[in-house]
């Protein structure tokens, strides 16, 4: 299992006050070394999202504080994409499910910028709507872009803080889905999005406290019950389906953002039961990373927060651990080559 790059991005929060760094990362193979490739960006690079290209193994994208960048030769170089510069950073990559071409970057102020031609050209979607009252006086900023693979105009995105957004249109005009009344804003905390091959309308949504699903476009969810790693429900910060098995799901999270406790879990039966992997040591961290890849059968690679990355080519039977150098900081994205 060495015919792959795993890259891996150094970024923090943009609240005032928290933990900030910036690097990006590469490795070739389950143990290989790990080895800096950030310095080919200007300035050095807060990376919060980074996209691959299963059709060009070399092709990779990521999302900085300063816009969005693009490698054709594994990380070896990079040029700027024409794609707007943020008000803070870029939080988010996506691939439209039914255009490979069509690709999606996520903002902070909260902002969906999209392009048609695989990154030659960007135009600003604009995303006015309503967020949940509770949510009113936080930061709105976009953490997960998906795409129905059934209806490329049903488009879905996650935002920390403020709830799940949806359009029907291919972009032209968006609604907030997850509006109701809360307690407080923590099932409105999303950090990822889903959507499922094969099941048209099927969302599922990682939020601060739990995994949820709407087999309805986001009219109705209901909770997965990811196994509590905390009295008020298990941290969830990203999730996907394996591409060779849309029944298969994968959610990362741990006991808080700052927590001292990870898991990675995986449901095969639309979470009526959850597995927990046994990665070889204890979690120090939320999980903060989860990468496939739809041309590697099996593999799944996840990370925490401080650079513990755990890869498996069986479907976390058994796992490999290569950690990022110890001293670095905050790892935010993990995406595989």
């Amino acid at each position: 299992m060495q015919d792959f790059t795993l890259f891996a991005g150094f970024a923090g929060d943009t609240d005032p006050g928290r933990f900030l760094s910036a690097g990006l990362y590469r490795s070739r193979g389950a143990g290989g070394a790990w080895q800096s490739i950030g310095e080919a960006i200007a300035p050095r690079p807060e990376v919060r999202a980074i996209l691959t290209d299963p059709r060009a193994p070399g092709r990779v994208t990521v999302g900085t504080e300063d816009g969005l960048w693009r490698s054709d030769d594994a990380g070896a170089t990079f040029r700027r994409l024409a794609a707007p510069r943020p008000g803070l950073a870029v939080w988010s990559l996506a691939r439209d499910a039914t255009n490979p071409d069509t690709i999606f970057a996520g903002y902070e102020p909260a902002l969906v910028v999209r392009s048609r031609d695989d990154g030659a050209t960007f135009e600003e979607l604009p995303v006015d709507v309503a967020y949940p009252d509770v949510t009113a006086a936080m930061p709105k900023r976009i953490l997960g872009i998906a795409t129905d693979p059934a209806n490329g105009d049903e488009i879905y995105a996650a935002l920390e803080i403020g709830g799940m957004i949806r359009s029907l249109d291919g972009g032209r005009t968006w609604a907030g889905i997850t509006e109701g009344t809360y307690i407080n804003e923590d099932s409105v905390d999303f950090h990822a999005v889903a959507t499922r091959p094969g099941r048209p309308g099927t969302v599922t949504g990682a939020t601060r406290i739990d995994t949820f699903r709407s087999t309805d476009r986001g009219a109705r969810w209901r909770d997965l019950a990811v196994p509590p790693l905390r009295p008020r429900g298990t941290y969830c910060r990203v999730l996907a389906h394996a591409p060779d098995d849309p029944d298969t799901l994968y959610v990362g999270g741990g006991n808080d953002f700052d927590g001292d406790l990870g898991g990675l879990f995986m449901t095969r039966d639309d979470g009526r039961s959850w597995t927990r992997f046994d990665l070889g040591r204890p979690l120090k961290t939320s999980i903060f990373g989860l990468a496939l890849s739809p041309r590697l059968p099996g593999f799944v690679a996840c990370t925490t927060k401080i650079g513990e990355v755990f890869v498996s080519a069986d479907r976390g039977r058994s796992w490999q651990c290569n950690p990022l150098p110890a001293g670095l900081g905050h790892v935010f994205a993990l995406a595989v080559a």
